[in-house]
C-alpha cells in the first residue's frame, strides 16, 4: 500500500495542467468521492492494526499535498490570466481608432507632378540609380572637362571612373531615347546622388522629376505652354512664370523657370527675398548633339526636356524652410501632412 501512496503522491507533485478544467478533472480523479484517494481509504480498513498508525499518516500527508497542489496551481493559472487581461488591456473600455501613417511630403508632392503631367499624355519612364558615364554624361553632351564629372560633385563606385550614382534622372531621358522611337513623352521621376555637404538647403541625396518631349515640329512656346499649365495646376490658377536665360549642356536654347511667389502674390515676402518669383525648373530645347548621340535625327525631330527639384517644389508648396525634415522621418513633422493624403 506503501507504493500506492508514494506513486500518488508522485503524480500530484508532477502535474502540470495548463487549463482550469484538466485542473477540476485531476481534483475529481484523486479527491472525489470515487477519486483514489477515497480507494486507498476503503483499502486502509483491511490493513494489520500495526501499519494502521504509519500508514494513516502518509495518506493524510497525500490528502494535504494533493489539496495544496491543487490550490497553488489555480493560483498561478489565474494570476497568469490576470496578467494576460493586463496586457491587452481593460476588455470592456469602447475603442479606440489606431493611428494611420502619414504619406511623406516629398511623394506627395512627386505624386502630384506625375498626376499633373499625366494629363498631358506624358507616362511615367524609370531607370537604375547606379549608372555609367555614358548615360549620365557622355550621350547628354558633357565635354569631358565639365565640372559635373569631378569627384566634387559627383559618387563614383570602386576605383572605375565609369560606374557611379546617377547625378540627376537625365540618364532615364537617355535609356528611353535608346528603346523608343519619336514620338517620345515621359516624365521621369527618381532620387539622385550628389557630393555635397548637408545643410538647410543642399544634401546628398534629393529627388528629382525631368520630362522629355519629341516629336516633328515642337517649338519653345510648346514647351513654355506646357510649364505655365503645371505651374497654375500646381501653385494656383493665379499663378504666373518668367524664363531667364541659362545654360545646360544637354539643351539650347536653356532657361531658368521662376513662378510668382503664392505666399505674397507676387508683392515681396521673405520667402522670395522681396523679389516676388520662386525659382521652380530648369528648361529648354533638347540639343541637336543630343538627338544625334542617341540615334535621333535632328533634321526631322526636335524637343524639349525639363527638370525641377521635387523637395524645392515641396518646400515652397509647405512652406519648409530646412531640407533636412524630409530626411529625419520624424513623425512630428510627418503627421503634418496627414490632411494632405
Amino acid at each position: 500500500m506503501t507504493d500506492k501512496i508514494q506513486d500518488l503522491l508522485h503524480r500530484v507533485e508532477a502535474f502540470a495542467p495548463r487549463t482550469a478544467a484538466e485542473i477540476e478533472e485531476f481534483r475529481i480523479r484523486i479527491l472525489g468521492r470515487k477519486g483514489e484517494l477515497n480507494a486507498l481509504m476503503e483499502e486502509f480498513k483491511s490493513v494489520a492494526p500495526e501499519l494502521k498508525r504509519e500508514l494513516g499518516q502518509q495518506i493524510n500527508h497525500l490528502k494535504s499535498a494533493a489539496l495544496e497542489r491543487i490550490n497553488a496551481l489555480k493560483g498561478e493559472l489565474e494570476e497568469r490570466q490576470s496578467a494576460s487581461a493586463a496586457s491587452v488591456g481593460d476588455m470592456t473600455r469602447p475603442g479606440s481608432a489606431g493611428q494611420s501613417g502619414s504619406r511623406h511630403p516629398i511623394s506627395l508632392v512627386k505624386n502630384q507632378i506625375v498626376e499633373i503631367f499625366s494629363r498631358l499624355g506624358y507616362t511615367v519612364a524609370e531607370g537604375p540609380e547606379i549608372e555609367d558615364d555614358w548615360h549620365v554624361f557622355s550621350a547628354l553632351n558633357f565635354p569631358p572637362e565639365h565640372p559635373a564629372r569631378d569627384m566634387q560633385d559627383t559618387f563614383f563606385i570602386g576605383k572605375n571612373p565609369d560606374v557611379l550614382l546617377r547625378t540627376h534622372t537625365s540618364s532615364i531621358q537617355v535609356r528611353t531615347m535608346e528603346h523608343q522611337r519619336p514620338p517620345i513623352r515621359v516624365i521621369c521621376p527618381g532620387r539622385v546622388f550628389r557630393n555635397e555637404a548637408i545643410s538647410y538647403r543642399a544634401h546628398c541625396i534629393f529627388h528629382q522629376i525631368e520630362g522629355l518631349y519629341i516629336d516633328r515640329n515642337v517649338s519653345f512656346a510648346d514647351m513654355k505652354q506646357s510649364i505655365l499649365y503645371f505651374a497654375k495646376e500646381l501653385f494656383g490658377e493665379s499663378s504666373t512664370i518668367r524664363m531667364r536665360p541659362s545654360y545646360f549642356p544637354f539643351t539650347e536654347p536653356s532657361a531658368e523657370v521662376d513662378v510668382s511667389c503664392n505666399l505674397c502674390g507676387g508683392k515681396g515676402c521673405n520667402v522670395c527675398k522681396g523679389t516676388g518669383w520662386l525659382e521652380i525648373m530648369g528648361c529648354g530645347m533638347v540639343d541637336p548633339n543630343v538627338l544625334e548621340a542617341n540615334g535621333i535625327d535632328s533634321k526631322e525631330y526636335s524637343g524639349f526636356a525639363f527638370g525641377m527639384g521635387v523637395e524645392r517644389i515641396a518646400m515652397l508648396k509647405y512652406g519648409v524652410k530646412d531640407l533636412r525634415l524630409y530626411f529625419e522621418n520624424d513623425v512630428r513633422f510627418l503627421h503634418q501632412f496627414d490632411s494632405a493624403l
